[in-house]
């Protein structure tokens, strides 16, 4: 239950007999260019909510724990083994000896709890932080380390693979958002503002030997366009969760690979619930009857998804089919603003973040919306602008937004959340969620939650996308599904 997620032989053409071993070895590609839609605020997973945080740094430079494979099941990472008390609520782990960080400090079981405690504290800035707080950590020795969860969590061994996770070095944690200090293989080597991030493998990593990319670039291209033509300029080696709408030409062309792959995403049209008249349910009721989930997909995601009518995804633990709640249906979508007492055209504002999926789909949205008298403002901003004004200031009425992190159910019962949601219903069924430890009756509390999520209408619940990786042919060890996001350097080798 705790882990339920549970070569390449190439031939060479004949030789000189004089070509020397070393010479091949040199002449061997040993660095990789990738490419992001976003750039990262910071490189401190610990310090932001952006998933390209994560992009980045999570398993190059910061580890944690346990590390997340791609068919979503967890193995051994800074923890070598791990024991689990009867109650579930308390895990031993037994960390490994041979780590430390690129500082020069050891990594042992203070730095794990000071990593914990950290997270948990006041004033600390990780997003996971209500998560922290209900843990307990105890040093029993430098390389044993004692975490008591407050709630019965199934999960927990994979939220220690997340990026919030990392475990960070004391001396250095201030400064990991521009000068990232931890214990995996590579560190940073440059950053351009705008522009790119750099990682080099770092001598002193444990395994170096294990290290076949030596030096990764990570590029940002926004544009969809620009994102194509770097794929075939050859400027990027590897471009994951490109726009769909480039997948035929690439299937075609016999240079690259494409890989598509489930996701535990969400991507929804976020309303502030907190804002009038969006505080009525009716009035979200209507907006979500309004949304042709299909038309979204098909137009804003080129067909990669599958339609959700909660925030829940079909790949998860306990998921129920909600789409029926809030089916498409303008006639009923107008009364239900009638019956609400709006007086239309009701003028909103849609913040959109760069992302070509929230663009797209905002114009889509827009034009659906506006046939029940709702004429939206959309606003276009940089992902910081979104980060400050819409997530953190809560400034805004509509948004279209992907949230990535599979667990992230409890968002609906933090109070100040950026969603603006209040349901004392909803914060004690997830708090029997959180104690129950049977499976067959937290999947029905989970099913409990999903239908009351859909019933109060919190967002517009679109779709979970599937997100298509576009590759030079010859790179290996790309994964094939993405239960978080990551981009694991350690697996990359070229053929």
């Amino acid at each position: 239950m705790l882990n339920r997620r549970s070569l390449l032989v190439s031939s060479a053409a004949s030789l000189p007999l004089f070509t020397a071993w070393p010479a091949l070895a040199q002449n061997k590609k040993d660095s990789v260019t990738l490419a992001m839609t976003l750039e990262p605020p910071g490189l401190d997973p610990t310090a932001g909510a952006a998933s390209s945080i994560a992009e980045v740094v999570l398993y190059n430079v910061f580890e944690t724990l346990t590390k997340i494979n791609s068919d979503g099941s967890v193995s051994p990472l800074l923890a070598e083994s791990w024991e689990v008390s009867p109650d579930l609520k308390t895990y031993t782990f037994r960390l490994r000896k041979d780590a430390k960080f690129q500082n020069g400090e050891p990594f042992n079981a203070v730095a794990v709890k000071f990593s914990f405690d950290r997270a948990a504290a006041n004033k600390s800035t990780n997003k996971d932080k209500r998560s922290f707080a209900n843990l307990s950590t105890k040093v029993v020795d430098p390389y044993t380390i004692v975490i008591t969860n407050k709630d019965i969590d199934p999960d927990f061994l994979f939220v220690m693979g997340q990026a919030t996770s990392v475990i960070v070095e004391p001396k250095s944690a201030a400064t990991n958002a521009t000068k990232p200090v931890g214990t995996g293989p590579y560190q940073l080597a440059s950053w351009s503002k705008g522009a790119s991030v750099t990682l080099a493998a770092w001598p002193g990593f444990r395994a170096p030997q294990s290290i076949r990319i030596k030096r990764a670039v990570f590029r940002f291209i926004s544009d969809p366009a620009a994102q194509v033509a770097s794929l075939l300029a050859g400027d990027v080696d590897v471009f994951p969760r490109v726009t769909p709408r480039s997948v035929p030409q690439f299937k075609a062309n016999q240079r690259f690979q494409v890989v598509v792959s489930n996701s535990r995403a969400k991507t929804i049209l976020a309303i502030n619930n907190a804002r009038k008249p969006l505080n009525d349910v009716r009035v979200r009721r209507a907006i979500a009857a309004a949304i042709d989930r299909d038309a979204v997909i098909a137009g804003a995601a080129d067909g990669y998804g599958v339609p959700i009518g909660s925030y829940y995804v079909p790949t998860a633990f306990g998921y129920v089919d909600t789409t029926g709640v809030n089916p498409f249906d303008l006639d009923k979508a107008k009364a239900l603003m009638a019956e609400a007492g709006i007086k239309t055209p009701l003028t909103l504002t849609m913040t959109l973040p760069p992302t070509p999926y929230s663009r797209q789909g905002g114009e889509l949205i827009a034009a659906q919306l506006a046939k029940i008298g709702i004429k939206l403002k959309l606003q276009n901003v940089e992902w910081a602008q979104w980060l400050s004004g819409t997530y953190t200031n809560k400034n805004y009425d509509l948004s279209i937004i992907s949230h990535v992190e599979p667990f992230d159910l409890g968002n609906f019962s933090k109070p100040d959340y950026y969603w603006g949601y209040h349901s004392q219903e909803f914060n004690e069924l997830f708090e029997k969620i959180k104690h129950t430890p049977r499976p067959a009756d937290r999947a029905r509390l989970l099913g409990d939650a999903q239908r009351l999520l859909a019933r109060d209408a919190v967002h517009g619940f679109i779709y979970t996308p599937q997100w298509v990786t576009v590759a030079n042919k010859k790179l290996r060890g790309l994964w094939k599904d993405m239960p978080v996001f990551v981009n694991d350097l350690s697996a990359l080798s070229w053929s």
